[in-house]
């Protein structure tokens, strides 16, 4: 059988439990990715800490994915210990098992991995995600003496998978061999937001959708004060907020205090985000910091136009004029100025940039595309060998 062909056998390493109800954007792309492989006829364990928030049997299979978990005790510092060595203790009895390691958060279980891979002659692929591992994690400038060890171990990947444009310049600026950085979005799956509404009617209220953690890096009081700035006439526009949080009563309170009662739902957390996105005219994404938002994602295959804030991923994305809008974070007054303009478009107008938004994130960030280019890598592609994607920003172009 050509090499090519051959059926792999892919180790997907995740430092947080898995599966986590309202987990984030780690987990779900590991469901995505494993389905996918899955269905082309490839073999995927997933390998995870046993946490809290997940379910906790030892091996089970979700969604017809194999998962592992490693136990530990729940004693600060002797927890990690034992975590450590139990992944060692995997990863050299069974690691040869399989084709590729893919990490999905570069932070200590990531730089395990990194460190046996070579011994063990295995192809070890590590994701950088985003403002975490960046700013507190490994990668942080004030790192402590262990955390630079780890750091050490992760510049022995085999290729260094970069979200996004931003994520992939911070790696090159902190040491990581630029020929081994790979500029490579999250992916969608474009065909779970097959399904969209009848075009809305010239009179009637923008439908506006944000989905994710209310909490404060997502920017949500900002969106209240710019809503307020640009409907003072209630009425106009329904915003739908998906999600729980930390902030969620005092979002609630200030919801209040500016009179948006009326204009604003609390949905809580919710498993139909694509009837959610089906319903929905404009997404909104006014976080201060991302590494690439799979809402982002979501909602351009939805073929939602979006307001987002110009952060790491989005600014990748999303074009003014073209597919949506970006602003400056934690800035009021051009987000309410997005939102005005976005109330004042013609349906069909803002139908025609949600379906461009829809053709854009396919382009780079399809299901097809992504994986395509990651069993590359997993095969033993040389990063710096694979094409970059055609994004409309760009940003993506040329490297």
């Amino acid at each position: 059988m050509p090499r090519e062909a051959r059926p792999l056998r892919i180790l997907m390493l995740l430092e947080s439990g898995f599966p986590v109800r309202g987990g984030g954007g780690a987990e779900s792309q590991v469901r995505t990715l494993a389905s996918e492989l899955l269905r082309r006829g490839h073999r995927v364990t997933v390998l995870t800490p046993r946490t809290r928030n997940a379910p906790q049997a030892r091996v089970e299979r979700c969604w017809r994915i194999p998962v592992c978990r490693l136990p530990a005790p729940r004693v600060r510092g002797l927890g990690r210990l034992v975590l450590w060595l139990r992944l060692t203790a995997f990863l050299l009895r069974r690691g040869r098992r399989y084709d590729a390691w893919h990490v999905h958060i570069g932070h200590y279980l990531g730089a395990i991995a990194c460190l046996l891979a070579r011994p063990l002659r295995r192809r070890c692929i590590v994701k950088i995600s985003g403002w975490w591992e960046l700013e507190q994690g490994l990668l942080a400038p004030d790192a402590n003496p262990l955390a630079r060890l780890g750091r050490a171990c992760l510049r022995r990947a085999g290729a260094l998978q970069a979200i996004s444009q931003r994520i992939a310049a911070e790696l090159a600026a902190a040491g990581f061999a630029r020929e081994r950085i790979v500029r490579l979005p999250n992916a969608v799956d474009g065909a779970r937001f097959t399904q969209r509404h009848a075009a809305r009617a010239e009179d009637a209220p923008l439908r506006v959708l944000f989905v994710g953690r209310l909490v404060a890096e997502k920017g949500l009081p900002i969106l209240l004060d710019a809503w307020a700035g640009a409907f003072p006439h209630r009425g106009r526009a329904h915003l739908a907020l998906v999600g729980g949080g930390a902030l969620e009563q005092a979002l609630r309170e200030q919801a209040a205090s500016l009179g948006l009662g009326g204009d604003i739902d609390f949905l809580g957390h919710r498993d139909d985000i694509e009837a959610l996105v089906a319903q929905a005219d404009l997404g909104v994404l006014p976080s201060f910091t991302e590494g690439l938002s799979n809402t982002l994602l979501e909602f351009m295959a939805g073929a939602l136009p979006v307001i987002a804030s110009r952060v790491s991923g989005s600014e990748d994305l999303v074009v003014d004029g073209r597919n949506g809008w970006l602003v400056e974070p934690r800035a009021v007054a051009p987000l309410a100025a997005a939102l005005r303009e976005a109330a004042a478009l013609p349906p069909a107008e803002l139908a025609r940039r949600g379906r461009q938004a829809r053709s854009d994130v396919e382009a780079v960030a399809g299901l097809d595309v992504v994986v395509d280019r990651l069993l590359a890598l997993y095969r033993g592609a040389d990063p710096a060998s694979l094409p970059a994607p055609h994004a409309p920003a760009a940003q993506w172009q040329g490297g």
